[in-house]
């Protein structure tokens, strides 16, 4: 998201355009239309500025005295992270890795996955000797902490690009569960504390009873004027776990996917051979992938079990910098030249206040 005072953008991603649209933005791209190009990849979603609160804890303390000042411009990285959990799966529970999950808030029992276990005849090393066997958290944290390594590489290039202009920015604490996404417009879900949880029965009766079981909000997708903009891969955007993995194996095994047909808008020299050599996923993945994922779903009523689909951790905040504000408590170093220059080189005026 592209968030300034006028209006709040979705940058569209690589996968929202068709191949013949992806050459046309590289051409932009290689002729130096970069304004043009911009325009063409984002998608107003929202007048003004979207924001959470400024208050505990939808923020932290020390950013609030610049936090959304007018003029500055806010980035938000969001992940997605149905697509790679699945994707993941696939891998995870194939016949070379062959690792086994257990519900940690379920007795650790099978996480859906019995009738897959080498001790049933199947193919999972259900063994805690084997070193193979995790827990439904344990898969959930590697997922989560995988995909935002890729917002930490957003906010390191957003910062170069600062320091290239001439410009001032810092990352911004934007961890909350659901405050970002429902100050976007997302389309929200909401379930009991409990249940949201996994608590079970009794614990979830006392919390009721104690009036601690409140609702709880998370985001589902986003839509406006009736056209998905993001959707993870479960319901309700799809009608079970079981087609949400499917399309997720179509879009790289498919006819057209990215390993089929798809390799040819790729940059491999010979793409027809390199799909001829990739081998289709195993069916016996495939079918303890969607067990699992369907256990998830009818225990928890949500994919994944621990998170919202949705996720925010840090935003980055550009701004023009204050000349005077460092001048007076900083070594003249702190600001280099290109900084110092910027009103001049890109607004063609002296050096302003914010």
């Amino acid at each position: 998201m592209v968030i300034k005072d006028d209006a709040t953008y979705l940058i569209k991603r690589p996968q929202d355009f068709t191949p013949q649209e992806i050459a046309g933005l590289i051409d932009q791209a290689d002729s130096r239309e970069f304004t043009q190009l911009y325009q063409r990849m984002r998608i107003k979603i929202k007048d003004g500025r979207a924001a959470p609160p400024v208050a505990p804890m939808f923020n932290v303390n020390v950013n609030r005295w610049s936090l959304y000042a007018p003029g500055t411009t806010y980035f938000l990285p969001i992940n997605e992270l149905t697509f790679m959990y699945i994707n993941g799966l696939l891998e995870v529970f194939n016949e070379h890795s062959g690792a086994f999950v257990i519900d940690e808030r379920a007795g650790c029992r099978a996480a859906g996955l019995g009738l897959f276990a080498r001790r049933k005849g199947g193919h999972l090393y259900d063994d805690p000797a084997e070193g193979r066997v995790l827990t439904v958290q344990r898969l959930e944290l590697m997922v989560s902490e995988l995909v935002t390594i890729e917002q930490g590489m957003m906010l390191q290039n957003l910062g170069l690009m600062c320091q290239a202009l001439g410009l001032g920015g810092f990352p911004n604490f934007a961890e909350h569960e659901y405050s970002w996404l429902q100050a976007l417009g997302f389309r929200m879900g909401k379930m009991t504390a409990s249940k949201y949880l996994g608590t079970g029965v009794f614990i979830g009766a006392l919390m009721k009873v104690f009036g601690r079981n409140s609702y709880v909000p998370y985001a589902l997708g986003l839509e406006r004027d009736g056209k998905v903009l993001l959707q993870p891969y479960c319901p309700p955007y799809y009608a079970s776990m079981k087609d949400a993995v499917r399309a997720v194996v179509e879009t790289k095994y498919g006819a057209q996917g990215l390993f089929r047909a798809g390799a040819a808008h790729s940059a491999w020299r010979d793409p027809a051979a390199i799909a001829d050599g990739v081998s289709e996923i195993s069916a016996a993945a495939v079918d303890a992938t969607t067990a699992y994922c369907e256990y998830l779903y009818a225990r928890y009523g949500r994919f994944p079990a621990y998170m919202p689909p949705f996720r925010t951790v840090l935003g980055f905040q550009a701004c023009h910098l204050d000349h005077e504000f460092y001048d007076r408590f900083y070594r003249s170093e702190a600001l280099s030249e290109t900084e110092r220059g910027h009103m001049a080189k890109w607004h063609g005026t002296a050096a302003r206040e914010s």
